[in-house]
């Protein structure tokens, strides 16, 4: 445990932004899973709608983390590649 307060103050803000960089990271995981479901609803009704609102809300998820700094931009950018790159695969085939 530390002594100085300054390297107090320290822990208690690392643990903060611990807590908020897991909660961030939660939601973009569970957004992407979103998509995932959209995209596997889209096989039997084809709600392209659907599929680009929940690709919508990651994009926006993700470029928040960036803002925060959470996730470098090149991890974003990572991300927001491959969730369009597997929409834009399947809304193309069929």
């Amino acid at each position: 445990m530390a002594n100085i307060k300054s390297a107090k103050k320290r822990i208690e803000v690392a643990e903060r932004n611990r807590k908020r960089n897991v909660f961030f990271k939660s939601s973009v995981r569970t957004a992407i899973r979103r998509v995932n479901e959209a995209l596997v609803a889209y096989d039997e009704n084809k709600d392209a709608d659907a599929v680009k609102a929940a690709l919508s809300k990651v994009f926006s998820l993700i470029d928040r983390c960036v803002l925060k700094g959470i996730y470098h931009k090149n991890t974003a950018a990572r991300y927001k590649s491959r969730a369009n790159q597997r929409v834009k695969l399947r809304l193309t085939a069929s």
